[in-house]
């Protein structure tokens, strides 16, 4: 039987966008995955301006996750460098060079769309 988690998946985001802020990847975006997807609570996008920073930030978050909360991440694409996808299992976390991000846009597949007011109104 495994042991219950000693953290929250908000806490868990917290320590994520710390590293990412600490690492300076670009253009943060959080998503609220609840009642869009139950394979993750949240899912972070984020750029790194070439493939060696793209894979430092991703090695540095996958380390301290694991030595802050003994998380062991599922990592796909860290050879590469263009598209690094963490998963922590509470959070799912995208890496992308900014070309790469651009062409897949993965904002604007998980994003709520904008309550536009109704124009008769």
């Amino acid at each position: 039987m495994m042991a219950p988690k000693s953290y929250t998946s908000e806490q868990l985001l917290a320590e994520i966008l710390t590293s990412l802020d600490d690492d300076k990847a670009e253009e943060v975006v959080s998503i609220d995955l609840a009642g869009k997807s139950t394979m993750a609570d949240t899912m972070v996008i984020c750029s790194g301006r070439s493939t060696r920073q793209v894979a430092a930030i991703s090695e540095k978050l996958t380390d301290r996750l694991k030595q802050k909360f003994g998380v062991i991440s599922k990592v796909e694409g860290k050879d590469q460098g263009d598209w690094v996808l963490i998963d922590t299992g509470d959070v799912i976390v995208h890496v992308f060079r900014p070309e790469v991000r651009e062409f897949y846009q993965l904002e604007k597949m998980w994003m709520t769309p904008p309550v536009v007011a109704d124009a008769k109104a």
